[in-house]
């Protein structure tokens, strides 16, 4: 008698993309894909124009990660970020999207997770997106089997 071991497969994972410029939303769709990585499962996306319509929808819950553009109009990426930190319960991470380097001291002030810039960077947003997630999946996976049932 062989023991098979299943590995749990994750379905998709959901991330949603806020920017006031549509440009924005469909550059960092195309450079993360389907899937940023081999080993992550695939994305679906929820693109997002507006600050009440982001507020809105995070406030349902069901996002594995935000993309916020830091220069989006007229509410910018970071306050954005760190309004969401401060109001959302176990806030998914956050990517914000910054246009110069000497702004990311302002990326940190909001509690983002992690930085990327414009113009977007295929393999640095890959990456960094796919570093967030494989961290989301680890906490989900620890937090799944620490329950202990008892008999």
């Amino acid at each position: 008698m062989s023991a098979q071991v299943s590995q749990e497969v994750p379905g998709p994972m959901k991330v949603l993309v806020y920017s006031n410029d549509r440009k924005v939303r469909q550059d960092v769709l195309l450079a993360l894909g389907r899937r940023p990585a081999a080993d992550l499962p695939e994305l679906t996306y929820v693109e997002c124009a507006t600050a009440p319509a982001l507020i809105g929808l995070v406030d349902k819950g069901g996002f594995d990660l935000l993309i916020l553009d830091g220069e989006a109009t007229p509410a910018g990426g970071m306050g954005l970020t760190r309004q969401l930190k401060d109001e959302i319960f176990n806030c998914p991470p956050i990517l914000v999207l910054i246009a110069r380097p000497h702004d990311a001291w302002l990326a940190t002030w909001s509690r983002a997770d992690a930085v990327s810039s414009h113009p977007i960077n295929a393999v640095l947003i890959a990456d960094a997106v796919a570093g967030l997630l494989r961290s989301r999946l680890t906490k989900s996976s620890t937090t799944k089997s620490s329950t202990v049932v008892t008999a």
